[in-house]
């Protein structure tokens, strides 16, 4: 048998990172991945829904350029097999980079389907040319990082054409000329936002009395009001009756939030209602372990991501919330897991100051708590919200956009919640602020480089400080 100091099941994000670590720091190795190493988000979700999404802004600046600033662009056509291919060359490169950067530390990738055997051992049926059964025992710890999968809806059977999950939604056949998007969280606003550019009929449809509604309510009130600018008919407070798969399309019935039954008709709907944890086939009882009623595998010791049988660790969508389940967080656990195992100080991961975002037009971005939560924990807040036209920058995209803060009143920042164009690329220092719980006197201090719309966060905590220049 073999008996390595690491076995990691799982080579998605959580799962790589942990191996990555845990090699640079001497320790021996195993990656056990039945699929593809890089997982859901890099085969099937975020690089390549970014990287569509990307196609997709550069429609919009076509329309932009010529209704806006006068430059008499057009929009010939969308091929879509090119765009096709440049975002399979993505993912093709990205997953090469990352099966390069394991064969250089020295992991041993193995590729075939785990079952748990015992605490710490694991029996692996082999694929794709590997040994068909191998026994590994792990000498100092097992990793679980098997991922998720989408949730479906009972008697809506996705079938990759007509009824789409966002696992398969980008590799369905050709564009659709109407969709019908059920789940109004960051998946579904993102994958409405992307058929939207391209010429699609949408619908969004979400239970909640508001989509992203783990988002501040600010945000979402005006995520809202811009997709429904951009012509998306945004149904929130509503949920599906029924759906029936005809030959050309899907008809659905929809319960609006005013007790209407909508009737929509579409080429293709979308389900994008949540993930799952996958344990199909691990047999975690083997190693002693159980799921919780969700499916998750809950740590016992969050400090280090253990279960409570020493040795067994936990990364990625296995974990139930605070884990938000997103790739950044999974890399962040990875790293902390290794460095247990290796003997190595690490800090707990912070989840409050792990950033989220969608990648929508606009998008949002924020880290920390929302208004509702703070005063839901009993903190006398403050607050402040900047609209991103308020600054030079902003008024050149035109798209509008906010910056809210949300701080104790005269304490620490709780939270920073971003909606508007390009915000993606502005969280990160904000992630700083609330880590490093600063006040907004001393975000004040530093400079925004002018003119970006950074100011109008750089501004948005001057005004809380009692310094703002632009707004009362």
């Amino acid at each position: 048998m073999d008996s390595p100091d690491v076995i990691v099941i799982g080579g998605g994000t959580g799962g790589y990172s942990t191996a990555l670590r845990a090699a640079a720091l001497g320790l021996q190795v195993v990656l056990v991945e039945r699929d593809k190493v890089g997982g859901t988000c890099l085969h099937r979700g975020c690089i390549p829904s970014k990287a569509m999404l990307h196609a997709a802004e550069l429609v919009d600046g076509i329309a932009e350029a010529r209704e806006r600033w006068g430059v008499k662009a057009t929009l010939e056509a969308v091929d879509w097999p090119a765009v096709v291919a440049t975002r399979d060359d993505i993912v093709a490169r990205n997953h090469r980079g990352v099966e390069a950067h394991l064969g250089h530390a020295g992991v041993r990738v193995i590729a075939g389907s785990a079952r748990l055997t015992g605490p710490r051992s694991v029996r692996v049926a082999g694929a794709r040319g590997e040994p068909g059964v191998q026994d590994l025992s792990a000498r100092r710890g097992l990793v679980l990082a098997t991922g998720s999968r989408p949730r479906t809806l009972p008697g809506l059977e996705p079938d990759g054409r007509r009824v789409v999950t966002s696992d398969d939604a980008l590799f369905a056949p050709g564009l659709p000329a109407s969709v019908l998007v059920l789940g109004g969280g960051a998946i579904g606003v993102e994958y409405a936002s992307f058929h939207r550019s391209l010429g699609a009929e949408v619908t969004l449809v979400e239970a909640a009395e508001r989509i992203v509604p783990l988002e501040d309510a600010e945000v979402s009130r005006h995520l809202t009001r811009g997709l429904k600018k951009r012509g998306i008919d945004v149904r929130a407070g509503a949920r599906l009756l029924d759906a029936e798969v005809l030959d050309d399309g899907v008809r659905a019935r929809v319960r609006t939030d005013r007790g209407e039954t909508l009737t929509v008709a579409a080429e293709r709907l979308l389900v994008a209602v949540g993930r799952a944890p996958v344990t199909d086939g691990l047999d975690v009882a083997a190693a002693g372990l159980a799921t919780d009623g969700r499916g998750f595998v809950v740590p016992a010791d969050w400090d280090r991501l253990e279960t409570a049988v020493p040795g067994v660790h936990v990364v990625g969508d296995l974990l139930p919330p605070p884990s938000p389940g997103l790739a950044h967080a999974s890399f962040a656990e990875g790293l902390l897991v290794a460095e247990t195992l290796a003997g190595v100080p690490s800090a707990p991961v912070d989840y409050a100051a792990v950033p989220r975002v969608t990648y929508s037009s606009p998008q949002t971005a924020a880290v920390g708590l929302t208004e509702a939560e703070a005063r839901a924990r009993g903190h006398e807040v403050v607050t402040n919200s900047m609209p991103l036209t308020a600054v030079a920058k902003g008024m050149v995209h035109g798209r509008g956009g906010l910056v809210k803060v949300v701080a104790e009143a005269g304490g620490r920042v709780l939270g920073v919640h971003l909606v508007g164009p390009h915000v993606s690329e502005m969280i990160a220092e904000s992630q700083l602020v609330v880590g490093w719980d600063a006040e907004p006197s001393d975000v004040a201090r530093h400079v925004h480089p002018h003119p970006t719309l950074s100011e109008a966060v750089g501004e948005a905590f001057l005004t809380l400080a009692g310094r703002g220049l632009h707004q009362r």
